[in-house]
């Protein structure tokens, strides 16, 4: 394939992804794994390596760009919540990015086939149930709310690693249940969690032999972002044009149809 037709691919496919995730308020790293996998034949480990570096830009810029409306004052306020979280987070990310690396590639891609399709029955369940504006914590508590935060932050970790995600798609409901906070401080206070967990799990990964994916696919990774970069702001001026609802439904199938495809047979 011409490198130039590639670096097009690259970032029409970013572009894509990045306006699905702008829609939902995501950074629509679920859907770039099986696209690296399925369509640019990527290695699965090899692939969530260049995932979580594009994710790591992706959330970075997305930190940067809601600051204007959830100030880090407001974010400050609830460090508690961050911190809670993150002391989960940043030891299941350490623990799993160490274990995909010795692990066998037909077990890794059985694990993250199952775990998409965990997130694509999130999605699908959050399409059908309303959770987004609980009145209360659903622990009043505030040690067993500090434990199953840390239970809830070590699972987050484990799939942000393995995924290469943010994990916003699991950290915002979290925030929303069991902490009684409102969804868009949520989206906010996800990113403060979601980076220093990527970055602990990027990394680990330094130690594998598939990080030098990182010099190979130098054209992929910056075509990449600068589509999903493009796409997130186009996904955020088109916020409330489609039924949040049946987008959701749409998304969530598409993700499960696409990881059962590329993952049950990429061995």
């Amino acid at each position: 394939m011409r490198p130039s037709l590639r670096n097009t691919q690259s970032f029409i496919a970013g572009s894509l992804i990045g306006t699905l995730g702008g829609l939902i308020g995501l950074g629509g790293a679920e859907f770039r794994l099986p696209v690296l996998v399925g369509f640019f034949k990527l290695p699965t480990l090899e692939a969530v390596i260049l995932n979580k570096a594009m994710s790591l830009v992706v959330v970075s810029s997305a930190l940067i760009f809601r600051a204007g409306h959830i100030p880090f004052t407001t974010q400050l306020a609830h460090v508690d919540v961050s911190l809670n979280l993150l002391a989960g987070s940043l030891v299941g990310a350490w623990w799993a990015a160490g274990h995909a690396m010795t692990m066998p590639r037909t077990l890794l891609n059985r694990i993250i086939m199952w775990l998409l399709a965990g997130l694509s029955v999130l999605m699908l369940s959050e399409a059908w149930f309303d959770w987004r504006n609980p009145t209360d914590a659903l622990l009043d508590d505030d040690l067993s709310r500090w434990m199953l935060g840390l239970i809830a932050g070590f699972g987050i970790g484990m799939v942000a690693a393995l995924l290469g995600v943010a994990g916003g798609e699991l950290l915002i409901p979290t925030i929303v249940l069991l902490y009684g906070l409102d969804i868009k401080l949520a989206g906010s206070l996800s990113l403060s969690v979601s980076l220093p967990t990527m970055i602990v799990g990027f990394a680990r990964y330094t130690r594998s032999d598939a990080f030098a994916i990182l010099r190979r696919e130098q054209a992929l990774l910056a075509w990449m972002i600068a589509g999903s970069i493009l796409g997130a702001a186009i996904g955020g001026f088109l916020l409330g044009q489609i039924p949040t609802n049946l987008l959701l439904t749409l998304l969530g199938a598409i993700l499960l149809v696409s990881a059962i495809k590329t993952f049950q047979h990429n061995h």
